[in-house]
Parts: structure tokens; sequence; C-alpha cells
């Protein structure tokens, strides 16, 4: 385990499940596919569970099909989430406050996810946080996505921030494999859909309940 920069630079923020609760929109979409073909809609639970996983994930709840299969439906269900992907989706509470304490703070923030950059940039657009992110890397930015750290890396080139003063915080296992192989201070939160896992169990250097708890490791003053 690492210790806590002395003096953080910036913090790296996974997007679906740790910022942003996208699942009711990711769900709707699968809702609306499901219609379309002539399929039973999946429980929202189950759906949530998975979305870190991404689009395949989703679809298998829906339809028990090779890869090669839910492939093909992928396009049209991203397609539906797409149209509707800021709907019902709003960060967790907590998460503006939180962003607003860092910026206040002088604690730059920005974004690695594994969402495609298409999605991922008119997501962030519309949520209003383009202007905001000091860094907003996306699934396909580069050739490989969490856990590999590259990602990671390239947030902190692009933001000109020291990996080793940065903190990186996500909800599921492979955030925290990404952190921990680009030597960033790495933190698994208990809010996001965390693919059915147990946070504590990932090797993160600490586990947060809320975006609060968060703002308390960084000592930066959340606003009442």
């Amino acid at each position: 385990m690492k210790s806590l920069p002395i003096a953080p630079q910036g913090v790296l923020f996974d997007l679906d499940g740790t910022l942003l609760d996208s699942a009711p929109d990711l769900h709707g979409a699968l809702a609306v596919y499901c219609d379309e073909v002539g399929a039973p809609v999946p429980a929202y639970a189950q759906v949530r569970e998975v979305v870190s996983r991404g689009s395949r994930a989703i679809l298998r709840c829906a339809f028990a099909e090779t890869d090669e299969q839910l492939l093909e439906r992928t396009p049209r269900y991203l397609e539906l989430y797409h149209a509707m992907m800021s709907q019902h989706t709003r960060p967790f509470e907590g998460i503006d406050a939180l962003l607003e304490a860092l910026e206040a703070s002088g604690v730059a923030w920005g974004i690695v996810t594994n969402k495609p950059g298409y999605l991922t940039d008119e997501l962030v657009r519309r949520i209003g946080w383009s202007d905001r992110a000091c860094a907003v890397v996306s699934g396909d930015t580069l050739p490989v996505r969490k856990p590999d750290p590259a990602p990671v890396l390239l947030a902190c080139e692009r933001a000109a921030l020291d990996p080793a003063r940065c903190l990186f915080v996500g909800d599921d296992r492979r955030d925290v494999q990404a952190g921990n192989s680009a030597g960033l201070y790495s933190v698994a939160v208990h809010w996001g859909y965390l693919d059915g896992g147990d946070p504590h169990a990932w090797g993160a250097d600490a586990v947060v309940e809320h975006p609060h708890d968060l703002a308390q490791l960084l000592k930066v003053k959340v606003a009442a």
C-alpha cells in the first residue's frame, strides 16, 4: 500500500459508476432495444451490476449468445443509448460538491474511462464538465484500456501531472489495477456498481464509502 501524496496535484476518476450514475439510461436503452426485437427486458438490478463491463455485458443480461452475436447487436444498442444517455444520468450524491472542493483547493481532476470516446465526450459535455476536467481519456483513445496503466499515464501527461502526486479513483477492480500499475494512489469507491465484487479485496490503497470521505482524505473543504 502506498502512502497518500503529501500535496496531491490531481485526482483522476473513472466515469460510469464513480462520477456518474449512468445505469438508468444504460438500462433504459436496453429496454427499448429489447422491445424492438421482442425480447424480455432484464431487471434493472441485474444490468446495474455489470455496467462497468461495457455494452456486451449489458446485452448479455438479455441475450444468452456468443460474443460475436452480441457484437452484432451492439451498434443499435449504442445508437439508442447515445440518443438518451443524459435523460436520467446524474452525478452521484456528493460528487458535485467534491469536484467543487477540489477546484477551490487547486487540485486538478480528470477522467479515465473505458467508454468509447464519442459517447464519453458527448456525455461529459451534456453534464457540463468539458471545460472543467483537466484531461479526458476514453476507452479508444489508445489501443489499450484499463486495467492497462497507459490511459492513466496519458491523462497525467496531458494535464502535466506527476503520477506519484495523484490519485486514481474507481468502482471496479480494473480501476485499482490501472492506478496501482501507473504509480498513483488508488482509491476504490463503495458507492459504484462494483461488478459484484468487494472493493476491499482489490488491493486499493484506500476504500471510501462516500464522496465526502474522499474529500476528508484529501483534506479539501466541502461547502455546506
